[in-house]
């Protein structure tokens, strides 16, 4: 069993940009809620209505912002974003994994010889690499994930278990008798520093290319269907859907059990509420929602009438 992790007050001030409030001295071994903390952990303050719990916490240290009124007789590590402080934290104290991560493959894995695989690449159990695929450096591929064929994906992205990118895309042509498949020739090009969750879908393009640029992150189950361009720094909730050729601009954000219609364009710094549907092209930047809070049967099918009127 690896040696727990421990550090100084300082030594993670210095880690991550803060400034200690206290005895810079003290030593946290762990990353804990507010609610959930002992006399070692070391949690954070990023949203005011948990401000309450600082009273009755146990923790060694808190990470708060450099406004924060210090009233509770705690240690402190102060910064302009806690959020981020965070993030780093949780870095510094992640347990090392079981899995093969450390830049191998696994030798159940399945490679075509036509993929071409970089330096530092980690591929786990099961994995499918199919033809005319390229992995760039140091990305990370989890178990049971299948890139099935012309996907190319940048340096230090991360695809988590069970997700299949470069799959046939849905197109059919319908006709008398039924429907006539179309093939999908079109690559699937995802761009640095992405991270896709697990149990994800993304098809290769049908003619042109699927294209999901750098810095998305994507959580689990998220479908991106064919031709779809999804621009850089966006971030998609679970359980999300996004039809086929959609044009969506930088820094989009949408909440769980979202979707996009195809053929539509969003331009940059869009915010998707949960459960909404978005049917038209979106011009200008903003938070756009449209879910319809629960309610009983018979008072449902009066607030839709009077939608109806409204419309």
């Amino acid at each position: 069993m690896a040696e727990k992790k421990s550090f100084t007050l300082a030594e993670l001030a210095n880690l991550t940009n803060s400034l200690v409030i206290g005895d810079s001295s003290a030593v946290v071994d762990n990353l804990a809620t507010l609610e959930n903390s002992s006399d070692t952990s070391i949690t954070f303050l990023a949203n005011s209505k948990y401000t309450k719990f600082l009273k009755t916490t146990k923790a060694r240290a808190v990470v708060v912002h450099a406004n924060f009124n210090l009233d509770t007789e705690l240690n402190y590590l102060k910064s302009e974003d806690p959020y981020i402080v965070y993030a780093k934290l949780s870095v510094l104290f992640k347990e090392p994994s079981f899995e093969l991560d450390t830049h191998s493959i696994h030798p159940t894995a399945v490679i075509s010889n036509e993929a071409i695989i970089g330096n530092n690449v980690s591929i786990g159990a099961n994995v499918y690499i199919g033809p005319g695929c390229d992995i760039e450096d140091n990305v990370v591929i989890r178990a049971n994930c299948s890139l099935v064929r012309d996907v190319y994906l940048g340096k230090n992205s991360i695809i988590q278990h069970g997700s299949v990118l470069g799959s046939d895309g849905f197109g059919y042509a319908p006709s008398k008798d039924g429907y006539v498949k179309i093939e999908q020739i079109g690559k699937l090009i995802i761009g640095s520093n992405v991270e896709i969750g697990a149990g994800c879908t993304i098809d290769r393009g049908a003619l042109g290319n699927t294209e999901i640029h750098d810095g998305v992150k994507l959580d689990n189950q998220v479908h991106i269907a064919h031709n779809v361009i999804l621009g850089k720094n966006s971030a998609i909730a679970a359980c999300c859907a996004i039809a086929g050729s959609a044009v969506i601009g930088k820094n989009f954000q949408m909440g769980g059990l979202s979707g996009v219609l195809g053929h539509l364009s969003i331009c940059d710094d869009v915010i998707i509420g949960a459960h909404t549907l978005i049917t038209k092209t979106i011009k200008e930047a903003g938070n756009y929602i449209g879910i319809m809070p629960a309610q009983k049967q018979q008072d449902w099918a009066k607030s839709s009438i009077f939608i109806k009127k409204r419309i």
